[in-house]
């Protein structure tokens, strides 16, 4: 198999700080459901596949079960630590955050995580919660534990809540985000905060939502950039300061997505997808938390 080794842009932060705009996720397919402490050797093996593939940054979360498999493709996979872009997100153990990051970090094997995330709002429906657990992650980050500091799964009420008192804006919210889930407002206020975004769940509507009105022109864009069309949905992201996360145990697969980053969409490309995609709704992940008729 021929490497692409093709280089992969970066966003710049709001805190000066730049993030890989495509990432090497290890939930989903590697989320592990039962005891954490018996290692997964494939998802140990894919994601040193991905650091050798010139995969950089590196997505993780104590949620997974999967922090000690990525801090052994980490430590094996022959990439210098400064080099790579590793995240992480806390949920479980939000009751003591510094306590949460760590215990991750421990598992990742580093000592500091370039960013790290509260991983959904859910914890807390009182403003005063989110307050004060966002003070603790502006802590850590003077401490040096983490670069930067983000959320996931945010909306503007939570993120408002957050900027009444933040002494640091959040950097990013990472968002499942396709073309069947726009959030089109969320987006227009993180621009107008600052916040970054990346996206989860980008390949959506090639998979869970294959077979709807985004098929014709993912498939038409794919066969003029000789591309797959999810490296279409992957490029869809990027082309509007999205970082992209994405995963797969397929070498091949792996290597194919690096090629979103050697074309790019036009405007118009991107605003026939928009198009496209606001014909259906389609959400894959926390839908006990948002009715179907909720399309923030």
């Amino acid at each position: 198999m021929a490497n692409i080794h093709t280089p992969i842009p970066k966003l710049k932060l709001n805190d000066g700080t730049s993030i890989p705009m495509l990432a090497y996720g290890t939930g989903t397919a590697w989320y592990k459901a039962g005891d954490e402490s018996k290692l997964d050797q494939t998802c140990i093996d894919s994601a040193k596949t991905a650091i050798k593939l010139d995969y950089t940054h590196l997505d993780g979360a104590e949620v997974y079960k999967t922090e000690t498999e990525l801090g052994t493709a980490i430590k094996e996979g022959g990439v210098p630590r400064e080099k790579l872009y590793v995240v992480t997100k806390v949920l479980p153990n939000i009751a003591d955050i510094p306590a949460a990051l760590e215990l991750s970090l421990k598992k990742l094997g580093v000592d500091h995580v370039d960013l790290y995330l509260i991983h959904a709002p859910f914890f807390s429906d009182k403003k005063e919660d989110h307050q004060a657990k966002w003070a603790q992650m502006e802590d850590l980050k003077a401490r040096g534990l983490t670069k930067s500091i983000g959320v996931s799964n945010y909306l503007p009420e939570h993120l408002d809540w957050i900027l009444e008192t933040a002494k640091v804006v959040p950097a990013i919210n990472q968002i499942e985000f396709h073309p069947y889930l726009q959030h089109p407002d969320l987006i227009a206020y993180h621009k107008s905060k600052g916040i970054a975004t990346s996206a989860y769940g980008s390949l959506a509507a090639v998979t869970k939502g294959a077979g709807g009105p985004a098929d014709d022109i993912l498939k038409s864009l794919a066969h003029k950039y000789a591309v797959t069309p999810g490296e279409i949905s992957l490029r869809w992201c990027v082309d509007q300061d999205i970082v992209a996360i994405t995963t797969s145990g397929k070498e091949q697969r792996l290597s194919d997505y690096l090629r979103a980053m050697t074309f790019k969409l036009t405007p118009k490309e991107v605003a026939l997808i928009n198009e496209a995609g606001a014909k259906k709704h389609l959400r894959g992940f926390w839908t006990h938390k948002y009715p179907d008729t909720d399309h923030r």
